[in-house]
C-alpha cells in the first residue's frame, strides 16, 4: 500500500468516527470483517465480533454509550496489506488498532489495543 493511500484511509476513518456517522464508519469494513476488542467485550460480552451486521450493532452501541466520542490521530504505521492507527480518545486513552485490508481497501481483520 502506498503511504498516501494509508494516510487518506486513516484520515477518513478518524473523520467518520468523529462525525458519529455509522454508515460512513462501516464503509471502511468488509462484509466478512472480524474484530477483537476489549471494548467490544465490555459492551457486548464478547471480545470478538464477526460480520458487518454484528459490527453495525456493536458500533451503534458504542456510539450510544460514548456520546462524546472523539479520536485524535497520533500516527499511522504501514504494513504490506495492513496498517496500525494510533490515536487518543475522548478520555485521553491511547489506542492502537491493527487493521488488515483486502484488495478493495476494506478492513477484514482488526485488533484493538488500549493503554
Amino acid at each position: 500500500m502506498k503511504k498516501a493511500d494509508i494516510e487518506s484511509f486513516a484520515r477518513e476513518w478518524i473523520d467518520a468516527w468523529n462525525a458519529h456517522d455509522l454508515e460512513r464508519i462501516l464503509s471502511h469494513y468488509a462484509d466478512e470483517v472480524r474484530i477483537t476488542s476489549p471494548i467490544a467485550e465490555k459492551l457486548t460480552g464478547n471480545a470478538e465480533i464477526t460480520g458487518k451486521d454484528a459490527l453495525r450493532n456493536y458500533f451503534a452501541k458504542g456510539l450510544a454509550h460514548y456520546p462524546d466520542l472523539h479520536f485524535d490521530l497520533q500516527d499511522v504505521l504501514a504494513g504490506s496489506a495492513s496498517l496500525v492507527l494510533i490515536y487518543v480518545n475522548q478520555n485521553g486513552t491511547r489506542a492502537a488498532e491493527m487493521m488488515v485490508l483486502n484488495g478493495e481497501g476494506k478492513v477484514v481483520r482488526m485488533v484493538a489495543h488500549y493503554a
